[in-house]
């Protein structure tokens, strides 16, 4: 049977027409359709073509995972500015975990700082989110973070690369694009999706016998769906006899995927698991699998291992998740900061990836607190 992907929200069609107002091309880099996967590095294929950066990074990785030291005295003439805009309004913590593991590690470190916060839903608050990107720049700060769906629309991004003002921190992207080589960010930074998809897809194979149907939950139409969705895709045709029947676009809305779920359960009342792309995703689909009377018959991940995921898998209303090491992420900004304060821009590398565990339903309790006690050492339990 050929797979049904739906999209719940916004046809491509429909969805690009929604795009016309001044200054759009800043609003697209966060909600066009993602570039092709020829454009990107893999995470792996980016060291391999940058031999330096493995030392780099495995030198960079040790600091994250050390105990803070103070910047170099006399290395800090002012506070820097750093602008956030985050769409940190849902119900994965992750974005709130990682900025305030940036602030307490700069504490630590003893930089000075002033920041900048905007957050907002994901996907749907584009307008929003627009008018603080003008603003950001404005304001002229030292960094800017935020995160981005990849599109062929990149003048604006491209523009602040080549002023080298703010400096650019893309997080929750670690596959650099091709045609910025020589001109990349200052930094990617989060957890390799590919490397996650994959650690769930061998669960589930392991679950399944690597057999039978399942449907898939992606979060909207653009990057983050294609490395964590398509991903799981490829990875089960190549290594199992696994069956995608159906896959919806939800937009990363906990209603929407339960809708989807619901119609999925309808219609294929069979399947052996539901394959979630993130946090909001997955509960939506957990919502469904409650009221249907489907919890522990069919399997469902998680996706990130937040504090909402951990204690539905305590709950035994989930079956995994891939955990990441959350204040991995913080740290890791807050390292490049300080590196590049010091004038040791060269030993910041490209792209950061904070590491994954496999968290099963299950788990000895004594086993989750140590992960939790190291994944939030920072942003707290």
């Amino acid at each position: 049977m050929k797979p049904m992907v739906a999209s719940l929200v916004f046809p491509r069609d429909r969805f690009e027409k929604k795009i016309l107002f001044p200054w759009a091309v800043l609003v697209v880099l966060f909600f066009q359709g993602p570039a092709p996967a020829a454009e990107y590095f893999s995470l792996d294929g980016y060291v391999d073509a940058h031999p330096k950066q493995k030392q780099i990074t495995q030198a960079f990785s040790n600091r994250v995972r050390a105990k803070g030291i103070p910047l170099e005295k006399g290395a800090q003439k002012r506070p820097v500015a750093i602008s956030f805009i985050y769409p940190g309004e849902q119900v994965s913590d992750y974005w709130r975990r990682s900025i305030l593991s940036f602030k307490r590690r700069m504490d630590e470190i003893q930089i000075k700082y002033m920041i900048k916060e905007c957050f907002t839903k994901p996907v749907v608050d584009y307008r929003i989110q627009e008018k603080q990107i003008r603003q950001a720049l404005s304001d002229d700060p030292d960094y800017l973070v935020f995160t981005l769906d990849i599109n062929k629309h990149r003048r604006i991004i491209e523009r602040i690369i080549t002023k080298q003002r703010p400096k650019l921190i893309l997080q929750n992207i670690t596959t650099p694009l091709k045609t910025w080589e020589g001109k990349q960010p200052f930094l990617y930074v989060g957890f390799d999706h590919e490397r996650g998809a994959r650690m769930i897809a061998e669960h589930f194979m392991e679950k399944t016998g690597g057999q039978g149907r399942y449907a898939l939950l992606y979060f909207s139409q653009g990057h983050v769906s294609r490395m964590r969705g398509d991903t799981f895709i490829d990875f089960l045709k190549a290594h199992s006899r696994l069956e995608l029947v159906s896959s919806y676009y939800t937009d990363g809305n906990r209603a929407r995927s339960r809708q989807a779920a619901t119609e999925i359960l309808n219609e294929f009342p069979g399947i052996r698991f539901i394959y979630a792309c993130s946090t909001d995703v997955a509960l939506g689909a957990m919502d469904a699998l409650t009221a249907n009377n489907k919890s522990g018959d069919i399997l469902l991940n998680g996706w990130g291992g937040g504090s909402s995921e951990l204690e539905a898998i305590e709950a035994k209303r989930m079956d995994a998740t891939v955990m990441r090491m959350n204040d991995d992420n913080g740290v890791a900004m807050a390292e490049a900061v300080r590196l590049d304060i010091e004038g040791k821009k060269k030993e910041v590398p490209t792209v950061f990836s904070g590491s994954f565990v496999l968290i099963q339903k299950g788990i000895p309790k004594n086993e989750l607190d140590r992960h939790k006690k190291w994944a939030f050492r920072y942003s707290g339990h």
